[in-house]
């Protein structure tokens, strides 16, 4: 699993990278975490608020920080 975290290094965008990252430690889960931060490749994704993320290839959240109950319905938990 790719899980991607859209953003340009805002604290929403960071608090974001750092929620999926402790949530995919704290349940074992076997995915890969990639910050992005280039906004042209950003861009490509068609979103206009950020921190999104996108879990393999598919934009799931977009302008807000995720919970740990949607991050566990997003990843089939």
């Amino acid at each position: 699993m790719e899980i991607k975290v859209l953003g340009p290094g805002c604290s929403k965008c960071k608090t974001t990278y750092n929620v999926i990252e402790k949530f995919i430690k704290d349940n074992n889960i076997n995915a890969e975490l990639i910050k992005v931060d280039d906004i042209i490749e950003i861009m490509n994704y068609n979103i206009l608020t950020t921190p999104a993320v996108v879990i393999d290839g598919e934009v799931k959240v977009k302008g807000y920080v995720p919970s740990e109950k949607e991050l566990k319905q997003l990843l089939g938990l």
